[in-house]
């Protein structure tokens, strides 16, 4: 009995001690990199997935993945919210000003890709004056951009441009050579066309201060490579190139099979009928209820803010002196004339640099409910202004002081006439949730993302995602009907 509980201790010991290390991707079909499994889809699959892994181990580390936006993953190495990034990210010298780079895990290069029926495009100089998409803040857009001549198009994600190449919007993509293996090589509408184009390095991306963290990644990493560790993830992705033979001085035959490759690729070339889709629908559930949840918990509480905050900035700029009068006026004019993601950023990554740090959820909940808190108080002046003015005047003759005027004869008249724009913008708010993705929160349009860009299947799933909206909205549409019918019958009555 004394060894069992010696054995129990040592494990409670071990496990309470245990470090992690926070590590941040963007997990929106990004294939071969970070991907939901096609058949597991609450799975996380991907060669970076594998790569850190073995990093941890190599490290004595326990791994945490932390979702977040593509091109917000350095800001969120500076709020703190994870201690590496590792999604892709190019080593370049402007980077390099902002991160330090680890030694690189992966090599690797540029690929063109276009509809088989394109002719061949050997070079950039064929692009010329051509429609070409590439990945946003990526080196394919860099490159792209140094030639004027070629008409860059940006997307948020290498699927998107996929798609407009497939629908014909664009005659060409610039991609990494691991997204052209994964998305274009097995499809029979699209060809690898034309050489290599310039030299990618991927590294794990720090702080600048992270001295030591970065030493003991670097030999990790160095590790990796010498025990073959490294190379046996990049085999069984189908990953191992040239350029990773050089890197590592590792010229052997393959003999590991590229099964992870061939599992993806099945996954995407098997034609699945309608009881499997509908079944497939089914383990998206869990999923879409978490996500669900988050959005109605980020709306309601917003939109609580955002009521009461309008309430009194609308008080105070008809009620209060001139001076407070001004600044609600300029409060309500400057958050209507800018643009909701830019607050939303401001307050997520702007702010911790004056020292306010904010969780993802409650910089979430501040910038709508800031940002609906100045429509609800216009919302409020059109109700308080379609008061007579004889009903203030008449509450003072009878002896009410302004506050209880106001509470008790202006407020409720105001409040059944202001009620329907007011639940129109809860629901405009309950779709505007979705631009909380940007600061590492996964709600539902975050999700359709995710879903759509692993299966290729934006039909299906957004009309799921449409009902949970719909579905979302209407008790509130319920309630606030019941509201307005019985503060007319109250009204009938008196």
């Amino acid at each position: 009995m004394k060894i069992l509980i010696y054995i129990l201790l040592i494990v409670a010991f071990n496990s309470l001690s245990a470090k992690n290390i926070r590590w941040a991707a963007d997990a929106e079909g990004n294939a071969p990199y970070i991907f939901q499994d096609p058949n597991t889809p609450n799975h996380l699959l991907g060669f970076e997935v594998d790569f850190m892994d073995e990093l941890s181990n190599e490290l004595k580390l326990n791994p945490i993945f932390v979702q977040n936006q593509w091109d917000g993953l350095i800001p969120g190495l500076y709020r703190g919210d994870y201690d590496i990034a590792v999604n892709g990210l190019e080593i370049t010298e402007d980077r390099k000003l902002s991160v330090s780079f680890s030694i690189p895990y992966y090599i690797t290069s540029e690929q063109i890709v276009t509809l088989s029926s394109n002719p061949d495009y050997k070079s950039l100089l064929d692009l010329r004056g051509k429609k070409v998409g590439a990945l946003k803040n990526s080196l394919a857009e860099r490159i792209l951009l140094s030639e004027p001549e070629i008409n860059t198009y940006t997307y948020e994600g290498e699927v998107n441009a996929f798609e407009d190449l497939k629908n014909k919007r664009i005659e060409a993509v610039l991609v990494d050579a691991p997204i052209a293996l994964y998305y274009a090589s097995w499809n029979p509408d699209m060809k690898l066309t034309g050489e290599p184009v310039g030299k990618v390095l991927y590294g794990v991306a720090l702080r600048l201060n992270d001295i030591n963290l970065l030493n003991d990644i670097n030999n990790a990493i160095y590790r990796m490579i010498s025990n073959g560790k490294l190379r046996e993830i990049m085999d069984r992705w189908n990953l191992w190139n040239p350029q990773m033979a050089e890197y590592c001085n590792d010229f052997r035959k393959t003999e590991q099979q590229p099964d992870k490759f061939n599992y993806y690729i099945q996954s995407q070339i098997r034609d699945i009928g309608l009881e499997e889709r509908l079944v497939r629908y089914l383990t998206f559930m869990p999923m879409i209820a978490r996500a669900a949840l988050m959005t109605v918990q980020i709306s309601v509480f917003s939109m609580i803010l955002a009521i009461f905050l309008g309430l009194i900035v609308i008080i105070i700029r008809l009620y209060a002196p001139a001076p407070l009068s001004i600044l609600a006026k300029i409060y309500v004019e400057f958050i209507r004339g800018t643009p909701l993601l830019i607050q939303l950023f401001f307050i997520f990554y702007a702010l911790p640099s004056i020292g306010i740090m904010l969780s993802p959820f409650l910089a979430a909940v501040l910038g709508l409910g800031l940002n609906y808190a100045a429509y609800e108080a216009e919302n409020y002046r059109a109700g308080f202004n379609s008061v007579p003015r004889g009903q203030m005047e008449a509450a003072l003759a009878l002896g009410m002081n302004r506050k209880q005027s106001l509470r008790f004869v202006i407020l409720p008249q105001a409040f059944r006439i202001v009620l329907p724009p007011v639940t129109n913008d809860f629901i405009s708010l309950l779709k505007d949730s979705s631009l909380v993705s940007v600061i590492t929160l996964v709600e539902l349009t975050k999700l359709y993302n995710q879903l759509s860009a692993t299966y290729f299947d934006y039909i299906g799933t957004g009309i799921l995602i449409s009902m949970v909206y719909l579905i979302l909205g209407l008790p509130f549409v319920r309630i606030s009907r019941y509201l307005e019918k019985k503060l007319l019958s109250a009204k009938d009555k008196n």
